[in-house]
């Protein structure tokens, strides 16, 4: 039994192989059924000795953008260095191929290894673009077409996911923190740890991922579940108040300071310690004493409402001119609900994390017009609470008053949210007392523009009132389901979240998820081979080629050209033709102020051929790629497409190969 069945044996994934893990699922099995009944069918037909060179590439950038990440290359070479089928991979196929395959080809495929292959790759974390070949493979034909699905699965998820990620990284900015939280949304284990060290490759700055950061050193980050604070339903239930004091070292009852600070806190923050959850208020408490020096809470657990929303109300709906008008009433024969410490009833839909076409939200006072709601999420959950009528199928609004038909809700729409903050902003000095200082709180639903403003100038009163400047830099987290065009509508809003945890649009690439990548034999002992299609997306460019990246002199990258091998390659400062591949007419002259060959041999007689970066240097790498591009390359609407193009001489190759290999037609 060899290294990686014992590894799979004791029920570990991963194999700790010195520098990095080698994940004990990517072996030689890995794989299409349809590359080993080409390998029988390759060495019967006696092309034992065939030398055949591929191209690994895609066609079209993922995400409606105009480039890709490229990712998984050390994954590739680590499955090289492993590559071997052990005694129990032959004995499965012998089961499983189909009946009449000699013995002798199972001899050959227990003795084969990736020694004679030679692999050629760009950096990884580097900009690549359509067409240009990420991985290029030499070596004996049975091998290096046994080589491609699992390659493919190591590049195409990583490249995706890396791409992903840094869009997310563009949008947020650079001060803006990013956590990965998608492993419980993730596709299986093995994509949620994926996911994890990938959106840290490109860009992102921590993951929950436990597991993830173990493997590949990535900082591990995370708060509490809404399940913690549900979990006390009052301060009765604290087994434990005390918590030493960071500098005399004395025993402090953390509760007894947090209930002073809430009675001072309800008249800064303008909110009845009534209103407020005393289950919630003893979970942070507990937390707190436990996590003292990372005290960071979630806020929106409970939707506690102000004793004037326990009127029982009535909401009926006019309809009048096209115009929604609404009338607030007595209610005589409805049922009402409402709820006071405890959760609300399920709100109806409502816009989602602050998406409201661009609309600042006012902290004081929300517009709601022609029955649809364009306030934050707590007025919406006043509404809900909201008694109603069972009379219209119309959506219900509340209570009225200008003249314009614009309605302003009452101010205690606010109160639904502070809760949370009351408690927290109690607890937070609570531990200042005793010489800790908290982190900040989570905002997990809601609108969460709108929120973290609010969020951020109870802070900054509560940082003016009591004296504590460090509550002005209170971290302020979101999450909730939160997607790049989210990211794009709360800048628009003028938010005040210092970090997004992002789960299941990040690791499931939701607007696209494949990338696509494909791999193509382009030349067979030293003749090119071409790929035609009626589809001239699909025609491969044939032979062995060569890659380079032309900058101009402002040292952005102007275009990426394909040479065939025999080719000198392009110097600074003399002019080059640069052909579209199959467009005739397109074609221009560059002269480079700087030339970027792409390729590197990673891999050539059986050994790794260059020092491998760590995963933070190759995300270190990520972003400075992306700073060689063009802002409008990067852009996220309509952005510029980056140029790829061929030499002249691989041009007119490639034509020429297309006529001779081309059937033609016959009229009659």
């Amino acid at each position: 039994m060899n290294d990686r069945e014992m590894s799979c044996n004791t029920g570990g994934q991963f194999m700790d192989r010195g520098r990095m893990n080698q994940n004990g699922v990517v072996q030689p099995l890995l794989t299409d059924l349809y590359q080993i009944t080409m390998a029988y069918a390759y060495w019967k037909s006696d092309k034992t000795d065939d030398q055949a060179v591929f191209d690994l590439f895609f066609r079209n950038n993922p995400f409606h953008g105009e480039f890709t990440i490229f990712a998984g290359l050390e994954e590739c070479l680590k499955f090289l260095d492993s590559f071997h089928y052990s005694q129990s991979d032959i004995e499965y196929l012998r089961q499983t191929l189909p009946e009449g395959i000699e013995n002798e080809f199972f001899e050959y495929l227990g003795n084969l290894t990736a020694h004679d292959v030679t692999l050629y790759a760009i950096d990884e974390g580097t900009v690549a673009f359509p067409r240009v070949p990420i991985i290029k493979l030499e070596g004996p034909l049975i091998i290096v077409q046994l080589l491609e699905t699992t390659l493919l699965t190591l590049v195409n998820y990583a490249s995706l996911m890396a791409t992903n990620a840094a869009r997310y990284r563009m949008v947020a900015g650079k001060h803006v923190k990013l956590l990965e939280f998608g492993l419980r949304r993730a596709q299986g284990p093995d994509g949620g740890l994926s996911a994890s060290k990938y959106s840290y490759t490109g860009g992102f700055d921590g993951t929950s991922n436990v597991l993830a950061g173990k493997l590949f050193n990535i900082p591990v980050k995370g708060t509490h579940a809404h399940a913690y604070i549900t979990s006390f339903s009052s301060v009765g239930e604290l087994k434990t108040r005390l918590l030493k004091h960071k500098q005399t070292g004395i025993m402090e009852d953390l509760l007894e300071h947090a209930i002073r600070h809430r009675q001072m806190l309800s008249h800064v923050l303008d909110v009845s310690t009534e209103e407020s959850s005393e289950g919630e208020l003893a979970a942070m408490v507990s937390y707190a004493i436990a996590f003292p020096d990372g005290f960071m809470a979630l806020v929106d657990t409970y939707d506690v409402k102000s004793r004037v929303t326990e009127q029982v109300t009535q909401v009926s709906y006019v309809q009048t001119d096209n115009k929604s008008r609404t009338t607030t009433t007595a209610a005589a024969t409805t049922t009402t609900t409402t709820v006071t410490n405890g959760l609300p009833p399920t709100p109806p839909a409502t816009p989602q994390n602050g998406q409201l076409n661009g609309r600042k939200n006012s902290l004081s006072q929300t517009e709601l017009t022609n029955g649809q709601s364009n306030s934050p999420e707590s007025a919406q959950t006043d509404i809900a609470n909201a008694t109603t009528t069972t009379t219209t199928s119309t959506t219900p609004t509340i209570n009225t008053s200008t003249s314009n038909g614009t309605a302003y809700l009452p101010k205690y729409v606010e109160k639904s949210f502070r809760s949370g903050l009351l408690n927290f902003s109690a607890v937070a000095l609570a531990l200042n007392d005793l010489g800790y200082h908290a982190l900040g709180i989570r905002i997990d639903s809601g609108d969460l523009a709108y929120l973290s403003c609010l969020a951020r100038e109870a802070f900054e009163k509560v940082a003016d009132r009591f004296k504590v400047p460090w509550f002005n830099k209170l971290t302020i987290v979101a999450s909730n389901d939160i997607n790049e065009d989210t990211i794009l509508s709360l800048n628009e809003q003028g938010h005040k979240i210092d970090c997004f945890g992002i789960g299941t649009h990040l690791v499931t690439c939701q607007r696209q998820p494949a990338l696509g990548c494909v791999y193509k034999l382009v030349e067979i002992n030293g003749q090119a081979r071409i790929k035609l299609s009626q589809d001239v997306e699909k025609v491969t460019m044939p032979g062995n080629k060569n890659a380079y990246r032309l900058y101009s002199a402002d040292g952005h990258a102007l275009i990426d050209l394909l040479q065939k091998d025999s080719e000198h390659p392009p110097a600074v400062g003399q002019k080059v033709l640069c052909r579209h591949p199959f467009q005739e007419s397109k074609r221009a002259y560059v002269i480079p102020s700087h030339v970027e060959s792409l390729y590197k041999v990673y891999w050539k007689a059986g050994k790794i051929c260059q020092q491998l970066p760590t995963l933070e240097q190759v995300r270190e790498k990520v972003q400075i790629s992306l700073k060689t591009l063009r802002n409008d390359h990067k852009r996220t609407l309509n952005p510029t497409p980056y140029k790829v193009a061929v030499s002249d001489n691989l041009y007119n190759f490639i034509h020429d190969l297309w006529l001779q290999n081309a059937p033609i037609g016959e009229l009659s």
